[in-house]
Protein backbone atom coordinates (compact mmCIF):
# COMPACT_ATOMS: atom_id res chain seq x y z
CA UNK A 1 0.00 0.00 0.00
CA UNK A 2 2.84 2.40 0.83
CA UNK A 3 4.26 1.93 -2.68
CA UNK A 4 0.89 2.87 -4.14
CA UNK A 5 0.74 5.99 -1.98
CA UNK A 6 4.22 6.99 -3.17
CA UNK A 7 3.06 6.55 -6.76
CA UNK A 8 0.13 8.89 -6.11
CA UNK A 9 2.48 11.44 -4.50
CA UNK A 10 4.67 11.35 -7.59
CA UNK A 11 1.66 11.99 -9.82
CA UNK A 12 0.52 14.86 -7.60
CA UNK A 13 4.00 16.41 -7.72
CA UNK A 14 3.76 16.39 -11.51
CA UNK A 15 0.29 17.96 -11.57
CA UNK A 16 1.27 21.67 -11.39
CA UNK A 17 3.85 21.15 -14.13
CA UNK A 18 1.31 19.38 -16.33
CA UNK A 19 -1.00 22.37 -15.83
CA UNK A 20 1.83 24.79 -16.65
CA UNK A 21 2.91 23.13 -19.87
CA UNK A 22 -0.43 21.85 -21.12
CA UNK A 23 -1.06 23.26 -24.63
CA UNK A 24 2.53 24.56 -24.80
CA UNK A 25 4.96 23.60 -27.56
CA UNK A 26 8.16 21.88 -26.45
CA UNK A 27 10.90 21.31 -29.05
CA UNK A 28 13.22 18.36 -28.43
CA UNK A 29 16.58 17.98 -30.14
CA UNK A 30 16.95 14.20 -30.25
CA UNK A 31 20.48 12.86 -30.58
CA UNK A 32 23.36 11.02 -28.93
CA UNK A 33 22.88 7.73 -27.07
CA UNK A 34 19.14 8.37 -26.73
CA UNK A 35 18.93 8.01 -30.52
CA UNK A 36 21.10 4.88 -30.82
CA UNK A 37 20.37 2.68 -27.77
CA UNK A 38 17.38 0.35 -28.39
CA UNK A 39 16.25 0.63 -24.76
CA UNK A 40 16.57 4.43 -24.69
CA UNK A 41 14.69 4.70 -28.00
CA UNK A 42 11.73 2.95 -26.41
CA UNK A 43 11.88 5.18 -23.31
CA UNK A 44 12.00 8.23 -25.56
CA UNK A 45 8.88 7.09 -27.42
CA UNK A 46 7.10 6.50 -24.09
CA UNK A 47 8.02 10.01 -22.94
CA UNK A 48 6.72 11.56 -26.16
CA UNK A 49 3.46 9.64 -25.84
CA UNK A 50 2.95 10.76 -22.23
CA UNK A 51 3.71 14.38 -23.11
CA UNK A 52 1.25 14.18 -25.98
CA UNK A 53 -1.48 12.59 -23.85
CA UNK A 54 -1.29 15.27 -21.12
CA UNK A 55 -1.68 18.04 -23.68
CA UNK A 56 1.93 19.10 -24.30
CA UNK A 57 2.77 19.60 -27.97
CA UNK A 58 6.15 17.96 -28.64
CA UNK A 59 8.12 18.74 -31.81
CA UNK A 60 11.21 16.62 -32.51
CA UNK A 61 14.29 17.67 -34.47
CA UNK A 62 16.83 14.87 -34.86
CA UNK A 63 20.44 14.50 -35.88
CA UNK A 64 22.25 11.48 -37.30
CA UNK A 65 25.90 12.30 -37.90
CA UNK A 66 27.24 8.90 -36.88
CA UNK A 67 24.98 7.00 -39.27
CA UNK A 68 25.93 9.39 -42.07
CA UNK A 69 29.62 8.76 -41.39
CA UNK A 70 29.08 4.99 -41.23
CA UNK A 71 27.31 4.99 -44.61
CA UNK A 72 29.96 7.21 -46.20
CA UNK A 73 32.65 4.83 -44.94
CA UNK A 74 30.73 1.83 -46.27
CA UNK A 75 30.53 3.49 -49.69
CA UNK A 76 34.19 4.60 -49.55
CA UNK A 77 33.20 8.25 -49.86
CA UNK A 78 35.64 10.65 -48.20
CA UNK A 79 34.24 12.86 -45.45
CA UNK A 80 36.05 15.51 -43.46
CA UNK A 81 35.30 18.10 -40.80
CA UNK A 82 36.44 21.69 -40.39
CA UNK A 83 35.94 23.30 -36.97
CA UNK A 84 33.73 20.38 -35.99
CA UNK A 85 31.35 20.74 -38.94
CA UNK A 86 31.07 18.28 -41.81
CA UNK A 87 32.14 19.45 -45.26
CA UNK A 88 29.10 18.62 -47.39
CA UNK A 89 29.96 17.93 -51.02
CA UNK A 90 27.14 17.11 -53.46
CA UNK A 91 27.93 13.41 -53.03
CA UNK A 92 27.90 13.71 -49.22
CA UNK A 93 24.67 15.72 -49.42
CA UNK A 94 22.92 12.86 -51.23
CA UNK A 95 23.91 10.42 -48.49
CA UNK A 96 23.09 12.85 -45.67
CA UNK A 97 19.60 13.41 -47.04
CA UNK A 98 19.07 9.68 -47.58
CA UNK A 99 20.06 8.87 -43.99
CA UNK A 100 18.40 11.82 -42.25
CA UNK A 101 15.16 12.20 -44.21
CA UNK A 102 14.86 8.53 -45.04
CA UNK A 103 16.27 6.00 -42.61
CA UNK A 104 16.44 7.93 -39.33
CA UNK A 105 13.35 10.10 -39.72
CA UNK A 106 11.09 7.21 -40.64
CA UNK A 107 12.50 5.00 -37.88
CA UNK A 108 11.61 7.64 -35.27
CA UNK A 109 8.16 8.19 -36.77
CA UNK A 110 7.44 4.47 -36.83
CA UNK A 111 8.61 4.00 -33.24
CA UNK A 112 6.42 6.82 -31.88
CA UNK A 113 3.43 5.63 -33.89
CA UNK A 114 3.87 2.10 -32.55
CA UNK A 115 3.44 3.47 -29.03
CA UNK A 116 0.15 5.13 -29.94
CA UNK A 117 1.01 8.74 -30.68
CA UNK A 118 0.46 10.13 -34.17
CA UNK A 119 3.83 11.19 -35.60
CA UNK A 120 4.65 12.43 -39.09
CA UNK A 121 8.09 13.01 -40.59
CA UNK A 122 9.17 16.02 -42.65
CA UNK A 123 12.34 17.74 -43.74
CA UNK A 124 12.85 21.41 -44.47
CA UNK A 125 12.36 20.64 -48.15
CA UNK A 126 8.70 19.73 -47.53
CA UNK A 127 6.72 22.83 -48.51
CA UNK A 128 10.15 24.54 -48.40
CA UNK A 129 9.37 25.29 -44.80
CA UNK A 130 13.09 25.67 -44.00
CA UNK A 131 15.30 27.51 -46.49
CA UNK A 132 19.02 28.18 -46.17
CA UNK A 133 22.10 29.55 -47.86
CA UNK A 134 25.67 28.27 -47.85
CA UNK A 135 27.53 28.89 -44.60
CA UNK A 136 30.75 29.27 -46.56
CA UNK A 137 30.66 27.23 -49.76
CA UNK A 138 34.42 27.34 -50.28
CA UNK A 139 35.02 25.73 -46.87
CA UNK A 140 31.93 23.66 -46.06
CA UNK A 141 30.17 23.15 -49.38
CA UNK A 142 26.46 22.44 -48.90
CA UNK A 143 26.51 22.97 -45.15
CA UNK A 144 23.98 25.72 -44.67
CA UNK A 145 22.79 28.54 -42.46
CA UNK A 146 19.01 28.86 -42.13
CA UNK A 147 17.50 31.96 -43.71
CA UNK A 148 13.81 31.32 -43.09
CA UNK A 149 11.40 28.97 -41.32
CA UNK A 150 7.70 28.92 -42.26
CA UNK A 151 5.98 28.22 -38.94
CA UNK A 152 2.55 27.44 -40.43
CA UNK A 153 3.73 24.08 -41.76
CA UNK A 154 4.61 22.80 -38.27
CA UNK A 155 1.72 24.59 -36.53
CA UNK A 156 -0.79 23.01 -38.91
CA UNK A 157 0.60 19.54 -38.17
CA UNK A 158 0.37 20.20 -34.42
CA UNK A 159 -3.20 21.50 -34.75
CA UNK A 160 -4.12 18.31 -36.62
CA UNK A 161 -2.89 16.24 -33.67
CA UNK A 162 0.46 15.14 -35.12
CA UNK A 163 3.87 15.01 -33.47
CA UNK A 164 6.17 16.54 -36.11
CA UNK A 165 9.53 14.81 -36.55
CA UNK A 166 11.91 17.07 -38.47
CA UNK A 167 15.06 16.10 -40.38
CA UNK A 168 17.62 18.95 -40.53
CA UNK A 169 17.71 19.29 -44.31
CA UNK A 170 16.89 22.70 -45.78
CA UNK A 171 15.82 23.74 -49.25
CA UNK A 172 17.92 26.05 -51.38
CA UNK A 173 16.35 29.22 -52.70
CA UNK A 174 16.83 28.50 -56.41
CA UNK A 175 15.02 25.86 -58.47
CA UNK A 176 16.73 22.48 -58.61
CA UNK A 177 19.09 23.16 -55.71
CA UNK A 178 20.22 19.93 -53.96
CA UNK A 179 19.51 21.43 -50.54
CA UNK A 180 21.60 22.07 -47.47
CA UNK A 181 22.83 19.98 -44.56
CA UNK A 182 21.98 21.91 -41.37
CA UNK A 183 23.45 21.57 -37.88
CA UNK A 184 20.64 19.82 -35.99
CA UNK A 185 21.10 21.86 -32.79
CA UNK A 186 20.68 25.15 -34.64
CA UNK A 187 17.85 23.71 -36.73
CA UNK A 188 16.00 22.90 -33.49
CA UNK A 189 16.54 26.44 -32.19
CA UNK A 190 15.35 28.11 -35.40
CA UNK A 191 12.25 25.92 -35.47
CA UNK A 192 11.57 26.57 -31.77
CA UNK A 193 11.64 30.33 -32.07
CA UNK A 194 9.66 30.34 -35.33
CA UNK A 195 6.78 28.30 -33.90
CA UNK A 196 6.66 30.04 -30.51
CA UNK A 197 7.88 27.13 -28.38
CA UNK A 198 7.79 27.50 -24.61
CA UNK A 199 10.85 25.28 -24.08
CA UNK A 200 13.61 23.62 -26.03
CA UNK A 201 15.36 20.52 -24.69
CA UNK A 202 18.66 19.17 -26.03
CA UNK A 203 19.33 15.48 -25.29
CA UNK A 204 23.09 14.92 -25.02
CA UNK A 205 25.61 12.38 -23.75
CA UNK A 206 26.56 14.38 -20.66
CA UNK A 207 24.78 15.52 -17.50
CA UNK A 208 24.62 19.07 -18.80
CA UNK A 209 27.12 21.94 -18.68
CA UNK A 210 29.94 21.11 -16.26
CA UNK A 211 32.46 23.32 -14.49
CA UNK A 212 36.20 22.61 -14.42
CA UNK A 213 35.68 20.24 -11.49
CA UNK A 214 33.19 18.22 -13.59
CA UNK A 215 30.30 19.43 -11.43
CA UNK A 216 26.93 20.17 -12.98
CA UNK A 217 25.96 23.81 -13.42
CA UNK A 218 22.16 23.67 -13.00
CA UNK A 219 21.35 27.16 -14.30
CA UNK A 220 23.18 29.70 -16.45
CA UNK A 221 22.44 33.15 -17.86
CA UNK A 222 23.71 34.44 -21.21
CA UNK A 223 26.52 36.39 -19.53
CA UNK A 224 27.60 33.34 -17.54
CA UNK A 225 27.62 31.21 -20.69
CA UNK A 226 29.76 33.74 -22.55
CA UNK A 227 32.22 33.95 -19.64
CA UNK A 228 32.50 30.14 -19.47
CA UNK A 229 33.13 30.01 -23.22
CA UNK A 230 35.78 32.72 -22.96
CA UNK A 231 37.73 30.93 -20.21
CA UNK A 232 37.48 27.54 -21.95
CA UNK A 233 35.20 25.85 -19.40
CA UNK A 234 32.62 25.40 -22.16
CA UNK A 235 34.50 23.95 -25.13
CA UNK A 236 34.34 21.41 -27.94
CA UNK A 237 30.96 19.95 -28.79
CA UNK A 238 29.22 21.82 -25.96
CA UNK A 239 29.84 25.19 -27.66
CA UNK A 240 27.32 24.72 -30.52
CA UNK A 241 24.76 23.40 -28.02
CA UNK A 242 24.95 26.45 -25.74
CA UNK A 243 24.98 28.70 -28.82
CA UNK A 244 21.80 26.98 -30.00
CA UNK A 245 20.27 27.55 -26.55
CA UNK A 246 21.12 31.25 -26.71
CA UNK A 247 19.72 31.46 -30.24
CA UNK A 248 16.43 30.03 -28.97
CA UNK A 249 16.01 32.25 -25.93
CA UNK A 250 16.98 35.34 -27.95
CA UNK A 251 14.14 34.35 -30.28
CA UNK A 252 11.53 34.27 -27.50
CA UNK A 253 11.75 30.70 -26.17
CA UNK A 254 11.45 31.01 -22.38
CA UNK A 255 13.97 28.35 -21.33
CA UNK A 256 16.51 26.08 -22.98
CA UNK A 257 17.71 22.89 -21.33
CA UNK A 258 20.70 20.64 -21.95
CA UNK A 259 19.99 17.26 -20.31
CA UNK A 260 21.44 13.76 -20.19
CA UNK A 261 19.78 11.61 -22.86
CA UNK A 262 21.47 8.53 -21.38
CA UNK A 263 19.20 8.82 -18.34
CA UNK A 264 15.90 7.02 -18.77
CA UNK A 265 12.91 9.40 -18.85
CA UNK A 266 15.17 12.44 -18.46
CA UNK A 267 12.66 14.60 -20.37
CA UNK A 268 9.91 13.75 -17.89
CA UNK A 269 12.24 14.43 -14.95
CA UNK A 270 12.98 17.85 -16.40
CA UNK A 271 9.39 18.73 -17.20
CA UNK A 272 7.50 17.26 -14.26
CA UNK A 273 9.73 17.52 -11.18
CA UNK A 274 10.62 20.57 -9.11
CA UNK A 275 14.35 19.79 -9.14
CA UNK A 276 14.61 19.07 -12.85
CA UNK A 277 17.77 17.68 -14.42
CA UNK A 278 20.65 19.01 -16.48
CA UNK A 279 21.42 22.68 -17.14
CA UNK A 280 18.83 25.33 -17.89
CA UNK A 281 19.85 28.45 -19.80
CA UNK A 282 17.79 31.56 -19.27
CA UNK A 283 18.05 35.24 -20.23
Amino acid sequence: MQAKIETVKTLLEALPFIKEFRKEIVVIKYGGSAQTSPQLKEKFAEDILLMHLVGIKPVIVHGGGKKITDMLDALSIDTKFIDGQRVTTKEVMRIAEMILSGEINKEIVSLINSYGAKAIGVSGKDAHFITAKAKDFARWGLTGNITNVKPDVVINLIDDGFVPVIAPIAAGEEMGHPGFNINADLCASYVAKAIGANKIIFLTDTEGVLNNDKELLPSLTRDEVENLKADGTIHGGMVPKVDACLEAIDGGVQKAHIIDGRLEHSMLLELFTSEGVGTQIIK
